[in-house]
This record gives structure tokens, C-alpha cells and sequence, in this order.
């Protein structure tokens, strides 16, 4: 590395500043505190009004070989000029840019010069944290971070297109000075977003380009402020014209050096970020400025390349086309569900069987396909599970009552016309954290409108409205709108600049001194809320208390109780709690706690363990666990939700512990609790200590895992296949297994004793008449393995055309799709009667019990089903990159599976042709599989557990 030196520094850091006097030492300071020595700073003023070129000049005689001060003769307006200016000044080899208001960190030249100097780039990027200055808590968000994972060198952005598309900035980076000079790059000047090209001009010409995963740069947002930065001056339409100019030179740049794999790219970005951060803002818009913007998103819209529709949320895509259109009928409402990502904003259509945004564009092949929102499901949502959008559509205020009118969407007609409507408004304090008391007040009128059901009210809240009057300064609106009993909540969507003004007079219960007016204002997601008038003389009075010692003891004793809340319900709070506290307790002799996939089913072995309890009429305390909702849990139980401080404190008192997954893992049994481990299947995957992921953990952690496996006292064992496989996997005594099948199974052995008792066709029982299941079709189940396939709900896109399946088979056969519980499956509206998706069912041994053949791929299912000794069928549609990707088998499914293994849509369908034909071909196959898988499940296993472990509980 160079000594440092005047003439020759390694680094020249231009600081630019414009009326920024107050902050421009703290950047400056930040770049002299750098560990390496050899930086100069080049501060540039953009001609500032205040004192800022001042502090410069006094900076700079403070460090004369160190900072040097210039300044534009005129105000620029922008970032470009200032620091175009800054690398004409600049003598170091390397130039990093930093703004007045930011920071950089301590070893951020250090870093970027060593990488640049190892690896010969022209570019070095590191990380950027945006550092929330206002934020209580110390609030930092880094800036895409998973760029920044580990250091690497890319000899083309080809090979990184994400580095283009997401890290446009201009200030985390560090440039070679006779990389800048000989490409000539500069920033533009005379518009804004300039990073956006300078970055993609420089990623472009970079021969090559260093990541970092250090953190160089402190990105400084002051969420308060007064003035908003260039960027977020959203609601002047030049911010959007120049946005918009600025990512039309970029593509420009891209095609003129055949980069359009990178425009693909940045095309899908834009769609889901770009024109976001607009949109977001347009319901607050007049109509000149919504025309504006449409015109200018136009002409740029026609530029995407339609396959970036596909790549982003069917959302994203419905707003971008309607605003090509100029539809703001549907793209006001469309931005609604956009900002609210739950909410349900359209009336939506069912067209050929699939559902659609609109009704309008249908007859476009490529509006039709961007406008069908099918796979959103909202289709198969009962009304209390929606989130309808509530449009106001009046609002009028005389002497303290305001009359309110609204529309709420009523999508696919979810509210019939005959439905019982009730309606209630509820305003409640904005208070995170703390529950005020609430209001409500009727609403008058409730009826159909059209594809909305209308309403009005006329809530008095001069009389009504009790606040406090100085922390209850913020009351939100909802509707509750009951249909046939059950109840939907609404927000109240004030989209129409102006609809809502004045102020008028409420009744505080403290005092009026402190507020006596409220005003309705708009939040920052569109709904209606009211804010308390603090008077101008009381608004100082407590802004000085805040300030005061008084303020500042009260907000340190607040922060500080809230922290001890945080404390207190945090996962290590409970964990101490459940081993210091509650396992201190006496075990309580005939508590039992049960739980099934991790509390989220009422089902499988632990069910079958209860019922039969019960059945026996056993006398002892039941406690399940649920995680979600407690629908479908037994009502003879006390019911407590997974990681509750009851869960806990019935978990440290319980004599007996009975599930199939596994308890918390840091939670030690007791001595006195005995733990029966039902497991949820037999293995076809490698499991355990038999996985390659468990082999390679270090020696601590398979030593803790095995402390996990080690609470099992006694484990369930339906074949000595799975003595083979799952307890040699974990580890487990032979002491420990118990070789007596599995209770879930015993309802399927009574199922096929009893068909072969009866010789002829077998009842289907009420399940069948449940589903709407007509008594000339066959039913298969289609139940495939957990899938890993991203997103928020973890979405299972069945591997075949399930439209194409009924057209096939809808006159012979109803097939039910059960998805794994950790999955979601959402089918069109054109299947349905034909198919039906039964995920939601607990169970899935009474659907087994039900089907006359099944799908699968790899999952447990078909050792249970195998029983039945019905057909069989495996899509293994992705077999080698099942098997020889993912974890490994413990044996060849295609070698023993008992029944047709196939791997295409048509190959199933051929397969399907004739349940009876396969029923007799692989007869032979089903008995030596169930032989071998099963040979313990006789269909007595719940009672030989209830016998062997809770016989004395037997009432006298």
C-alpha cells in the first residue's frame, strides 16, 4: 500500500453538501477517522444558502493536507454536478463518494482499497445500512444484503444481474480514478435518480467488479423529516418524468451493448418496486396529475417485455397493465389491494372457470392472462375470512355527527342477496402495544348495490366519542359487517382528495384545557381515522414536559418497561421460566398433554390415543395443544396454544407427554413425565443421523440434537423396517421401541377387514355426503410430500394440469387433493364438484378410508394406505432430483413400489384408465409391501398403548 501523501493520496472521498452546515462535520470526521491513513477529502458545495461552504473552508484550513473545499458558482439542483466535480478535483487512485448527511464506516477504505488492489477491479462494492436516525430502537435495514454474503469478483455484471437491477447506488462503492477517466463517466446533471445510470454505466464498463460483505457505507434516514429528499418528492410529477428518462437511458445503454438479458431483469424490478413506490401515492392524487403519470407510465410500459408480467405478484402485473389502459376504475381499487396486500379491492369475475380482477380487457389474450388472479384463491374464502375493501363514498358533519356512506366490494357475490346483514362502526385509539376502550355505534342501513353492499351511518362523536385527550391522540375506523351470523371487519378507504375536512368539537375525559376538536385526516394506507386538535398553547406545554426531566423519566421509565415486557415474553424468558419455574411444580399424575404436527391438527396417532382413552372412559386430564386456531380440536380438552405460558406450565406438570413430531427441542423432560413418541410415518427418506446435513453438524450440535431424541422413554414401531431405518437414525435403545403399530392405523385394518367381510361394494359413510361426492364416481386422493417452493404460505403447484384432469376424468372419478400441512394448494373454480381440495380436513385417515385409490410421490402416506389394499399410483414426476439431490432414499421406490411409478401428465392418465385393472396387477405387490411396512399394524394399537400405560386410570 502507498505511503500517504499530498500529492498522491490512495483515496479522495468527495463529500458533497448543500445546506446541510449542521451535518457536514460529522461526514467529514468519518472519512479523517478512516484506518487508513493515505485519504484526502474533496468537499463540494452546491452553492448552499446557509453556512455550509463556511464549514468547508474552516474544515479545510483545520486539515490543510487533508481536505481541501470547492464550490459551483450556481446551484445545480441536483447530485450530478457537485460531484462531477468531485472527480475532476480528485488525485487519489481510488474515489468514493459520500453525502453530507451519511457516514462512512471506520475500515470502508481500507477494506475497498485492499480488495481493489488484490483483484485488480475497476468497481469495489460493500455493504450499505440504512441507519434510521428518529427510530427509538436504533433501526438499521441493510441495503440487499444478500448481495454481500461473501467477497467475490465478477469479471462481467452478466454474472451477477442482480447487482445492477437492486444496488443502483452510487455511495457504497469505490471507483479507480483512471477507470472514471478513461470511460469518461459521469453523472448526469439536470435530473434526478443519477445513480440509477451512473451505477449501471459503471457496472457495465467495469472489466471487473469486487464485492465486499463488508459494511462501508451508513445511509442516514430521518424518517421525520421536514423536507423530503429528490427521491421521495413523489408528488411532483417531474420526479416521475425523470424516473422515468433515466430508465429509459439505462435500457438504452443495455441494448446498445447487447445486455438484454440484464433489461429482462431490471424490467421485472421495475414492475414490482419502481413503479410501487408511485402507484402507492395516486389514490392521493387529483385527476390532471393521475392523467400525467399515466401518459408518462405509458409510453414506458411498452417497453417491458411482457414475460416480466409472469415474474412478479399477480398484483403487481393488474395494476400495471390497468394503468396502460388508463382503467381507473379498476386500478384505483387494484392500488388499494396493492397497498394492503390482504385486502380483497375488486368485485372479481368467474369467466370459463377461472376468476379475473375485471371484467373489462377479457377480450385481450395477453390482458386476459395478466387479469386472471385465480391462483390468489379468493375464490375458495368464506366471507369472515376476508379483508373487503370499504370505499367512502359520503362524508358530511353537522354539529358533531358526520354522516358517513360507504361501499363495501362484495367479490363473487361471497354476500348472497338474501343474506341477514348487520353492521357496526367501532373507533378505537391508535395505541401499539396498550388496548383503550372502543366506541361504537350503529350502522343505520346495510343493502345491495350492484356487486357492493352499500351502507350509511351517522356516529354523533361530539357525545360519543370519550378520549382522553392527550395519549389516545389517533382513533381509527372499522366497519363490522355480520352476514348470516359470522363477521367480516373493514377499513374505510378515503381515496378521493377532499372528501374529508374540518374539525369539530368531542367531549375529552380529562380535560378540555388539554383538546376539545377532532379532524378527520387520511393515513398513509388510505383509511379514515381522527385525530384529537391538541391546543396550540397545550401542544407547548407538553412539548417542553417532553423535553424536560419530568418527559424524560417518564419516557425512560416507559422504554424501560416495555423492554422488561419484551424480556418477559421472549422465547429465552419462557424457556427459563418453564425449567426454573413451572418444572419446580409437582407432576400432576393423570395430566396428559397431546399434539400432532407441531399443534397444528386435531389428528394421526395421538387423536387415535385419545379417543380411545376417552372410549375406555379413563379418568384423566386432557390438555392439546393447537398453533393457529383451536377449530377442529375436541371440546373435552383443555385447549392451549403452542408456546403459551400454559402450554408451557402444562408441558413441566404433565405425567405423560404424547405426540408425533416433537416438543419444543430446549425443553428438557422431567423425571417424573413419561414421553410416548407416536412419529408420524414410516421412512422412505433417509432421516436423522442418517441424513448427510446431520453428519456434517459439529459434534456439539449432533450431541444436543441427540439430547433431543434422548426424551423419547418409549417410540412406536410399525415394522422392523423401521427399526432399520428410523430407530437406528435416532439413535434410539431398544428399550425404547415399541413394536405395536401404529393407533392412527387401526381405523383403516377395521376398514379392510370389514369390506372383505362384506364381499360387496362397501359404504362410503357421511364423509362422502360431507364432500357432495355423487355415488357413481370413484374417488381418488392425490396426497403428495412436503415441497419446498418459496413464498410467504409456501404455495404447492400441483405437477399437473388439474383443469385437463377433470375434462378427462370428471364423469368417472372425483379426486381430492390434500396438500402436506406445510404446503397450500389452490384450485380454479372450473373444477369444482370434479375436484376438491380437502387440505384443510385434520385428518387424513378418514380421506384414506374414503378414497378408492391413490396418488402420491414419496410420501409416508402409502404405508398407510398400502393396508387398505386398494390401488395404488406414484408421480414421480422429479425422481432424480428427489433422490439423488435431496437427501436420499432407503430403498428403490421404482423397484418397490406396489403399484405403476410413472413420470408424465400422460402417463398417469393412462394409468388411470382402470382402478380395477391395477387393483388386481399389483395385488400380489400391495400384500408383500404391507408384509414388509407393516407387518405390526393389526388394528389393535390404540388399545394395547392405553393398556400397557393407563390401565390403573380406569374409572371404578
Amino acid at each position: 500500500m502507498k505511503e500517504e501523501s499530498l500529492r498522491s493520496p490512495d483515496v479522495s472521498v468527495v463529500v458533497i453538501v448543500y445546506n446541510d452546515e449542521a451535518r457536514l462535520p460529522t461526514a467529514v470526521r468519518s472519512v479523517l477517522e478512516q484506518t487508513l491513513r493515505g485519504v484526502e477529502v474533496v468537499i463540494v458545495d452546491d452553492h448552499s444558502t446557509d453556512g455550509s461552504y463556511d464549514v468547508a473552508r474552516r474544515l479545510a484550513a483545520a486539515w490543510p493536507d487533508r481536505v481541501r473545499a470547492h464550490r459551483l458558482d450556481e446551484n445545480s439542483g441536483g447530485c450530478g454536478a457537485p460531484r462531477n466535480r468531485g472527480i475532476a478535483e480528485a488525485r487519489g487512485t481510488y474515489v468514493l463518494f459520500l453525502d453530507s448527511d451519511d457516514v462512512l464506516q471506520r475500515d470502508a477504505c481500507r477494506n475497498m482499497l485492499e480488495a481493489a488492489e488484490t483483484t485488480g477491479a475497476d468497481l469495489v462494492s460493500g455493504l450499505c445500512v440504512r441507519v434510521h436516525v428518529d427510530s427509538r430502537n436504533g433501526k438499521e435495514v441493510k441495503w440487499y444484503p444478500w448481495l454481500y454474503t461473501r467477497t467475490r469478483t465478477l469479471d462481467s455484471i452478466s454474472e451477477l444481474p442482480d447487482l445492477l437491477v437492486f444496488d443502483t447506488l452510487s455511495t457504497n462503492k469505490c471507483y479507480r480514478r483512471q477507470f472514471l477517466v478513461e470511460q469518461e463517466l459521469r453523472f448526469p446533471v439536470g435530473i434526478h435518480y443519477e445513480d440509477l445510470l451512473f451505477s449501471a454505466q459503471a457496472y457495465v464498463a467495469a472489466r471487473r467488479i469486487t464485492l465486499v460483505p463488508n459494511r462501508v457505507y451508513d445511509w442516514n434516514v430521518s424518517d421525520r423529516a421536514t423536507e423530503k429528499s429528490i427521491s421521495n418528492r413523489r408528488a411532483e410529477i417531474a420526479n416521475f418524468r425523470h424516473r422515468m428518462e433515466i430508465h429509459r437511458r439505462v435500457d438504452r445503454l443495455l441494448a446498445d451493448n447487447g445486455l438484454l438479458d440484464l433489461k429482462f431483469h431490471k424490467d421485472v424490478k421495475f414492475l414490482k418496486h419502481d413503479l410501487v413506490l408511485h402507484l402507492r401515492d395516486l389514490p392521493f392524487r387529483d385527476a390532471g396529475y393521475r392523467e400525467e403519470f399515466a401518459a408518462t407510465a405509458r409510453a414506458y410500459l411498452e417497453s417491458i417485455d411482457r414475460a416480466a408480467y409472469d415474474e412478479v405478484d399477480p398484483i403487481h402485473a393488474v395494476c400495471a397493465l390497468l394503468l396502460e389502459r388508463s382503467d381507473w376504475d379498476n386500478l384505483l381499487p387494484a392500488v388499494d389491494t396493492l397497498t394492503n396486500r390482504d385486502k380483497i379491492s375488486a368485485p372479481l369475475v368467474e369467466r370459463d372457470g377461472r376468476v379475473y380482477w375485471c371484467a373489462e380487457h377479457l377480450d385481450d389474450d395477453f390482458a386476459r392472462h395478466v387479469l386472471d388472479v385465480t391462483e390468489l384463491g379468493h375464490h375458495t374464502k368464506p366471507v369472515e375470512r376476508m379483508f373487503l375493501r370499504n370505499v367512502l363514498t359520503g362524508y358530511a358533519e353537522r354539529s358533531g355527527t358526520v354522516r358517513l356512506a360507504g361501499r363495501i366490494t362484495n367479490p363473487l357475490g361471497v354476500v348472497p342477496p338474501g343474506a341477514r346483514l348487520t353492521g357496526e362502526l367501532e373507533f378505537g385509539a391508535r395505541r401499539k402495544g396498550v388496548r383503550f376502550q372502543t366506541f361504537r355505534f350503529p350502522v343505520t342501513a346495510l343493502r345491495h348495490e350492484g356487486d357492493a353492499i352499500a351502507w350509511e351511518a351517522s356516529p354523533d362523536l361530539s357525545h360519543g366519542l370519550r378520549p382522553l385527550g392527550v395519549v389516545d391522540a389517533v382513533w381509527d375506523v372499522r366497519l363490522h359487517l355480520g352476514v348470516d351470523g359470522v363477521r367480516t371487519t373493514t377499513r374505510l378507504t378515503a381515496c378521493e382528495p377532499g372528501l374529508v375536512a374540518g374539525r369539530f368539537p368531542v367531549r375529552p375525559r380529562l380535560t378540555r384545557l388539554v383538546a376539545d376538536r377532532i379532524a378527520p385526516e387520511v393515513s398513509s394506507r388510505g383509511h379514515l381515522a381522527f385525530r384529537i386538535v391538541t391546543r396550540e398553547r397545550v401542544e407547548t406545554l407538553v412539548a417542553s414536559g417532553v423535553r424536560g426531566t419530568p418527559g424524560r423519566l417518564a419516557k425512560s421509565g416507559y422504554r424501560g418497561a416495555k423492554r422488561l415486557r419484551g424480556r418477559l415474553t421472549s422465547g429465552d424468558s419462557k424457556i427459563r421460566l418453564y425449567h426454573e419455574v413451572f418444572s419446580r411444580l409437582p407432576v400432576k399424575r393423570r395430566l396428559v398433554v397431546f399434539e400432532s404436527h407441531l399443534g397444528r391438527q386435531y389428528s394421526d396417532s395421538p387423536k387415535a390415543i385419545y379417543e380411545e382413552m376417552r372410549r375406555q372412559g379413563l379418568d384423566f386430564e386432557a390438555v392439546w395443544s393447537y398453533a393457529g386456531s383451536p377449530e377442529g380440536f375436541p371440546d373435552d380438552a383443555v385447549l392451549v396454544r403452542r408456546w403459551s405460558l400454559p402450554y408451557l406450565r402444562a408441558l413441566a406438570r404433565a405425567a405423560f407427554w404424547i405426540d408425533n413430531q416433537s416438543y419444543p427441542l430446549k425443553l428438557t423432560k422431567r423425571r417424573g413425565t413419561t414421553y410416548l413418541q407416536t412419529w408420524h410415518g414410516s421412512a422412505l427418506k433417509r432421516m436423522g443421523f442418517d441424513e448427510p446435513e446431520w453428519k456434517l453438524r459439529p459434534r456439539p450440535a449432533q450431541a444436543e440434537q441427540q439430547r433431543v431424541l434422548d426424551r423419547f422413554d418409549r417410540f412406536l414401531i410399525r415394522s422392523e423396517h423401521d427399526v432399520r431405518t428410523l430407530a437406528r437414525a435416532f439413535r434410539l435403545k431398544e428399550k425404547t421401541l415399541l413394536r405395536v403399530g401404529y393407533p392412527r392405523n387401526d381405523a383403516l385394518v377395521r376398514a379392510r377387514r370389514e369390506e372383505l367381510r362384506a364381499g360387496g361394494p362397501r359404504r362410503r359413510g357421511p364423509l362422502a355426503r360431507e364432500l357432495g361426492i355423487p355415488d357413481d364416481r370413484a374417488v381418488l386422493l392425490y396426497a403428495p410430500t412436503f415441497r419446498h417452493q418459496g413464498g410467504r404460505q409456501r404455495r404447492f403447484e400441483l405437477p399437473f394440469d388439474v383443469e385437463r384432469f377433470a375434462d378427462v376424468f370428471g364423469d368417472r372419478y372425483v379426486l381430492l387433493v390434500r396438500s402436506h400441512y406445510l404446503n397450500h394448494v389452490v384450485l380454479p373454480p372450473s373444477v369444482r364438484g370434479r375436484v376438491l381440495d380437502v387440505s384443510a380436513h385434520h385428518d387424513v385417515t378418514p380421506l384414506l378410508e374414503l378414497a378408492d385409490g391413490l396418488i402420491t410421490d414419496y410420501s409416508s402416506v402409502m404405508f398407510d394406505y398400502a393396508l387398505l389394499g386398494r390401488p395404488m399410483f406414484f408421480f414421480a414426476y422429479d425422481y432424480e432430483e428427489y433422490v439423488h439431490e435431496g437427501r436420499g432414499t432407503y430403498f428403490d421406490l421404482l423397484e418397490r413400489a406396489p403399484g405403476p411409478v410413472v413420470r408424465t401428465e400422460r402417463e398417469l392418465h393412462t394409468a388411470l384408465e382402470s382402478l380395477d385393472e391395477q387393483s388386481v396387477k399389483y395385488a400380489e405387490a400391495r400384500d408383500g409391501f404391507v408384509a414388509e411396512f407393516g407387518e405390526y399394524d393389526t388394528g389393535g394399537a390404540a388399545r394395547a398403548v392405553v393398556d400397557q400405560f393407563f390401565s390403573e386410570w380406569r374409572r371404578a
